[in-house]
């Protein structure tokens, strides 16, 4: 079944918000979402682990399509969305013959915001950034009253104080399951993993072959493997997800996919996902909030990134007022929301009343290949990135769940 890739402004509206709900089986979301994968596999693997949002891992992994297995491994390729995988199928044999299968020719849903750190923890707890306080690239540290950066943890809480709900990996390895992750030496005890996949026994290897052998050892004993691969979203970054480099880094991340599935034992589950995808920016659609004095005024502090923006307010600042504002600046160039409607539609999943001061007063989403960007705190390269994500465009939201069995 060959997959149609529909008009690439298609990929680029703003789609309707996906809901958290189990018995949602159509189209997006429900258990067709990023976090339903693991409480799906932990069920696959015969030790369901229900979560506040995925009560029913049983009912998931039959939504998804995963068959029982002893060993499962789970691999989350960061940045390679289902139509970035679509529209480059050709220079991926083994993907390609995975989206030939009608099971796996239809996208699941990742988080809002579609960016690595809600994304990761959404995954890693099969919960939702309302959950975890996770809600952006960066958001507001309640603590110091300043900005904190989550992928390094940069002036951010502690790692387990922030993110508090127990990851599926924990809580495998609390009944006795083995729990394997394969990945990079300086991630093993990153503060990104101790938030999002704490529990795991970590493998490290410098080399990509040596972490796809790891994962494919460690899959010998019944359990569940996880393995990150990073090179499609590192290299979309810095040249553009249809630059000649990605097209080689997919390429290889291919063949290491291809040698996994080689290279485990027979009956072996394997299931491929993403974080997030990515869109090409237009540097003549870039916002510069710095030079727009009718969007910054009133607004103390930016969070989140320049697809998701996350504005925190001076205290004399009514949201609405505020969002009336970027609404007549922006036009259909981006969604404007307050905190209030975005929480009342679902956007983050159910919010915990701790996590609510630490998203925006007012939450702004990109549409088509805009960027919103802010010259007083960020560098020149970090406004003008080829390729982004953050948002909530089919082209960022929609990801992959492939699944092979040896």
């Amino acid at each position: 079944m060959s997959v149609e890739v529909p008009d690439p402004n298609e990929l680029l509206r703003l789609q309707p918000t996906v809901r958290y709900d189990d018995r949602n089986d159509q189209g997006r979301g429900g258990a067709r979402h990023l976090s339903a994968v693991l409480p799906a596999l932990s069920a696959a693997i015969g030790h369901p682990m229900p979560t506040p949002v995925h009560t029913d891992p049983r009912l998931a992994r039959e939504q998804l399509g995963l068959p029982e297995a002893s060993s499962a491994i789970i691999v989350l390729v960061d940045g390679l969305g289902f139509w970035n995988l679509a529209m480059r199928r050709g220079h991926a044999p083994y993907l390609r013959s995975l989206l030939d299968d009608s099971a796996c020719s239809r996208p699941i849903s990742t988080c809002y915001p579609s960016t690595t750190v809600a994304a990761m923890s959404t995954f890693g707890t099969g919960t939702c950034p309302g959950l975890t306080a996770m809600t952006g690239y960066t958001q507001l540290n309640v603590r110091t009253d300043t900005i904190c950066q989550l992928i390094q943890f940069k002036d951010a809480p502690d790692p387990q104080e922030l993110q508090r709900q127990p990851t599926i990996f924990e809580r495998l390895a609390a009944e006795g399951v083995r729990v394997t992750s394969s990945g990079l030496p300086k991630f093993a005890s990153s503060p990104l993993t101790q938030a999002a996949f704490r529990g795991a026994d970590y493998i490290s290897n410098v080399l990509p072959r040596d972490r796809v052998l790891a994962a494919a050892k460690a899959a010998r004993t019944p359990g569940l493997t996880y393995l990150y691969i990073r090179d499609a979203d590192k290299t979309g970054h810095n040249y553009g997800w249809n630059s000649d480099r990605w097209i080689g880094a997919f390429e290889r991340i291919d063949a290491q996919l291809g040698l996994l599935s080689r290279s485990v034992p027979k009956g072996t589950l394997i299931v491929i996902t993403a974080d997030h995808g990515m869109i090409s920016t237009d540097p003549d659609r870039r916002i510069d909030i710095a030079h727009e004095p009718m969007l910054s005024h009133g607004v103390r502090a930016v969070g989140g990134e320049p697809r998701a923006l996350m504005l925190y307010l001076e205290p004399d600042q009514p949201a609405d007022e505020v969002a009336s504002r970027w609404r007549e600046r922006l036009g259909d160039s981006a969604l404007v929301r307050t905190r209030d409607e975005a929480v009342a539609e679902g956007v983050y999943g159910p919010v915990e009343p701790r996590v609510l001061p630490m998203i925006g007063d007012v939450l702004v989403s990109a549409a088509g290949r805009t960027t919103i960007v802010d010259s007083r705190i960020q560098t020149d390269k970090a406004t003008r990135l080829p390729s982004v994500h953050g948002s909530q465009t089919s082209a960022e939201m929609d990801i992959p769940l492939l699944i092979d069995v040896a």
